[in-house]
């Protein structure tokens, strides 16, 4: 299981995908939907949102 590099929390498959759609699909460490928010600064509500059009448009990375 891998944890947020950040604040060390146990990471979701949302997450995972999260952070290689946002900063590179080839990452091997990652931060969780919180952080990720903080650092690009958005509110976890818009990353739902945004997490959710993802899997509607079919992305492998949330599959």
């Amino acid at each position: 299981m891998f944890k947020c590099i950040k604040c060390g929390r146990d990471l979701t498959h949302d997450d995972i995908g999260f952070h290689k759609k946002m900063v590179s699909r080839g990452a091997e460490e990652f931060m969780c939907i919180d952080c990720l928010c903080d650092y690009f600064g958005l509110t976890r509500e818009k990353a739902e949102k945004m997490i959710s059009g993802f899997k509607r448009a079919g992305c492998s990375l949330f599959s």
